[in-house]
């Protein structure tokens, strides 16, 4: 029992060292965290499956996203982000299916990258809260932020390829949504397990 005590509280000190770290104000690391984790991003970007009847492919980028903002906060999440995007944009090519470069700036799936920025600072700053870092919490942040994407990216759709919003939807949001709840279970459980949770209250 005493070690078993002893190992729960090692992990949760381990867990409030990397909290503290991950969010601690150090611009050299925040860019070098940033940095892994738009290449992170990048690399899942190329686990990819065109649909035949829709311009967005499936790929594992929104689980960079989901991790990017729980783990990094919401600064340095944002910024993993903004790094992948702009990056992707001059030449990079680590978008989906190795694409890169300024052109794709008119692609339909623009309003998602841009949604990835978004999505992770707003995580990121809903993470920040221990009340939230327990599981049923982690799947609603995870939620919400994948709600942030889907906006972006059929509001972009609908805008830019002039389409009505049902079929936006239709196109850009209902066909990812079992595996993109597959992401979001495995980034609230990553999240819960290395985030650390809310003080407990002493009894008197």
């Amino acid at each position: 029992m005493h070690s078993r005590i002893t190992t729960h509280y090692q992990l949760a000190a381990i867990r409030q060292s990397y909290f503290a770290w991950s969010r601690a104000d150090n611009w050299v690391r925040g860019l070098l965290l940033a940095c892994a984790f738009a290449a992170l991003t990048g690399l899942l970007a190329q686990i990819r499956i065109y649909l035949p009847f829709t311009p967005v492919p499936i790929t594992g980028q929104t689980l960079g996203v989901l991790l990017a903002g729980t783990l990094l906060g919401a600064r340095f999440g944002a910024w993993s982000m903004g790094v992948y995007l702009a990056l992707g944009l001059v030449g990079v090519p680590w978008f989906a299916g190795g694409a890169s470069g300024p052109a794709y700036i008119m692609s339909p799936t623009i309003g998602y990258l841009v949604g990835f920025v978004v999505a992770a600072w707003m995580i990121g700053r809903l993470s920040d809260n221990p009340q939230l870092h327990r599981p049923l919490p982690q799947l609603t942040v995870m939620c919400l932020g994948m709600l942030v994407v889907y906006a972006f990216g059929a509001g972009w759709l609908m805008l830019g390829s002039h389409l009505s919003l049902s079929l936006a939807l239709s196109l850009g949001v209902l066909p990812f949504l079992l595996g993109d709840a597959i992401k979001i279970a495995l980034a609230a459980s990553i999240g819960t397990f290395l985030l650390p949770g809310a003080p407990q209250k002493r009894g008197r």
